[in-house]
């Protein structure tokens, strides 16, 4: 695989037009023993090539301080393996409903400095990152024997920003760091995201899910030579939680496909196979339309994506659809499927044996306790994803007045005195009952996903105005964060106890036992919201509101015989029914 290059009207491969047939698949969202499989599916469905974002926010989760970096680039060798070549969007901003579009929550927390623009702290934090990550993806390049033709310089930046010269300076820091490979962008077909988003002498894209010649009218327009080329089809969509699961028609997704590659058309499926966003890294959306500045949307834990290949890596109909266009743009007859990965033998019901208190966990596992006028954010505290209690008082003797927590984001479970007084949102930020003094009032605040797109991007999280009692703001706030990392070392510091007789908020443990380990889903009848982990592993947050039911679990998690269960219930449930229980898929 060498001399990938781009011609007047498509690419070329040593001289030969070659057409990108790409699917996209996220390693972070796939357990990695499961890495080969997907990517055969990809191969099966009749694709060339597999593209990959890679999330800042999850190999820098404090400044200079690294985690498993190396990971892209085991990827990407699994992606050679596979006969496939790959395209890398490395950002620094990715979107990809991934908390904070990759950002980390330190960067865009930090005072003065300004996310996706030239100013100076920003760009020197990208410079740091990209010369920790480049490492990984410069020498597995196609010149070089490696499967990577084309790297990507940020993500639909026209549809944030005009600030092209930051562009010209990420693309400089990409080359300057060893990229060689064909460098492009992607924005929306629209004149404004094309001249905010694209670059004199770097290839542009466009990401649409619908009318590809009109979109590609559009590009031409912009550019009127070099290759045309989607790079995010949308064949399918992501769901938010309460909101409605989406799916797209098969043959209706596969026409426009076919429309794509009829235009003499490079493309890449997004998503070929979605996956999972495990760990709590599910993002979140602002509605109200095109402006995205409504009410916080938060992304379901499932990256299904009605995707050809669905979570469980599975073929669907559109999988056999998407074949079916793509065989006539191959040579030779197209590889089988693999096998599918093995499924839990049988159904299995966890047994829960312990219980804490949140404050229990709270004090164990939380950082320290700070105190203040004003309430500090989660990223005053360090908090990525997990949750803040803030504690305040009410002086007395007062009468009773209105609660109101301003700036709240998201949720806030509220106790006056140790009594649950409520449930606060940002759109209901007041008590439904007044509070008279003295009483102490204690709100366990919840990120629900920070905005990965749009201008509220890099919004900060849990109380980012104050407690007002009537008009008056309350000072001397004590605040103390929970983060789901904390959950890395395990859980054995944690105070367990007997499992109360009524639901009730908390940390949970127990055992499942399993006979024919595989690939499975985690049923929680009863419970509320919160995160389970499985030996370890967290497979993300679970909530009653829906459409998503139930949490995908990777066979590779599980082993036989007894397994460990921990699960992080937030509100309160009725343990009193069957327990979480594991289903086979």
């Amino acid at each position: 695989m060498s001399g990938f290059t781009v011609g007047e009207s498509g690419f070329l491969l040593d001289g030969r037009p070659v057409r990108l047939l790409s699917g996209a698949l996220h390693y972070f969202r796939v357990h990695e023993a499961q890495w080969g499989h997907r990517l055969a599916m990809l191969r099966a469905m009749g694709l060339n090539c597999v593209e990959t974002y890679v999330p800042w926010n999850l190999h820098e989760p404090r400044p200079g301080v690294f985690r498993d970096v190396g990971a892209v680039g085991r990827f990407l060798d699994a992606v050679g393996e596979a006969g496939l070549w790959a395209i890398v969007r490395p950002g620094p901003y990715v979107c990809a409903e991934w908390e904070n579009g990759g950002l980390p929550a330190w960067l865009t927390g930090e005072p003065g400095t300004r996310a996706r623009t030239r100013e100076e702290r920003y760009s020197a934090h990208v410079r740091n990152w990209f010369r920790r990550l480049l490492p990984e993806i410069v020498p597995r390049q196609s010149d070089r024997g490696g499967p990577v033709v084309m790297v990507q310089v940020e993500n639909e930046y026209g549809s944030y920003g005009s600030d092209t010269g930051h562009l010209r300076e990420l693309a400089g820091v990409l080359r300057a760091e060893g990229v060689t490979a064909v460098l492009c962008t992607s924005d929306g077909p629209e004149d404004h995201m094309l001249t905010g988003g694209s670059l004199p002498g770097v290839l542009a894209t466009v990401n649409f899910g619908s009318h590809a010649r009109e979109a590609f009218g559009a590009l031409r327009r912009h550019r009127p030579g070099g290759p045309l080329m989607c790079m995010e089809f949308w064949c399918g969509w992501f769901d938010h939680w309460s909101g409605e699961h989406v799916v797209r028609d098969p043959a209706e997704a596969a026409g426009v496909l076919r429309e794509i590659l009829e235009c003499g058309a490079s493309v890449n499926l997004y998503m070929a196979h979605g996956g999972t966003s495990f760990g709590g890294w599910a993002g979140a959306n602002r509605g109200g339309g095109e402006l995205h500045e409504g009410p916080l949307e938060p992304d379901v834990t499932s990256y299904d994506y009605d995707a050809p290949v669905d979570e469980y890596g599975r073929p669907t109909e559109k999988f056999w659809r998407f074949r079916e266009v793509l065989a006539a743009y191959r040579p030779g007859p197209l590889p089988e499927p693999p096998p599918p990965p093995a499924a839990l033998a049988a159904p299995a019901e966890a047994v829960l044996t312990g219980w804490a208190s949140l404050a229990g966990v709270l004090e164990a596992l939380g950082g320290p306790e700070t105190s203040g006028p004003v309430p500090p954010t989660f990223e005053e505290l360090g908090i990525t994803r997990g949750l803040v209690r803030y504690t305040v008082d009410v002086p007395g003797p007062r009468r009773p007045y209105p609660l109101t927590v301003r700036g709240l984001r998201d949720l806030a479970v509220v106790y006056v005195d140790g009594e649950r007084a409520g449930v606060l949102t940002e759109e209901e930020p007041r008590l439904a009952e007044p509070v008279a003094g003295p009483a102490r009032v204690e709100l366990w605040v919840e990120s629900l996903g920070r905005v990965n797109y749009g201008p509220r991007l890099g919004e900060a999280k849990g109380v980012t105005g104050g407690v007002l009692h009537e008009r008056q703001y309350l000072h001397g706030v004590r605040a103390r964060g929970l983060d789901l990392d904390a959950f890395a070392d395990g859980v054995d510091a944690v105070p367990f106890g007997a499992v109360p007789g009524e639901g009730a908020p908390g940390l949970y443990r127990g055992t499942v036992t399993v006979r024919g380990a595989g690939d499975a889903r985690l049923e929680l009848p009863g419970r509320t919201r919160g995160f389970v982990w499985v030996n370890g592993f967290n497979l993300g947050r679970y909530w009653s509101v829906g459409p998503q039911r139930s949490l995908y679990v990777p066979g590779p998690v599980l082993r036989e015989g007894e397994n460990e269960v921990w699960l992080l219930e937030l509100d309160g449930g009725a343990p009193s029914g069957p327990g979480p229980r594991l289903e086979p898929v």
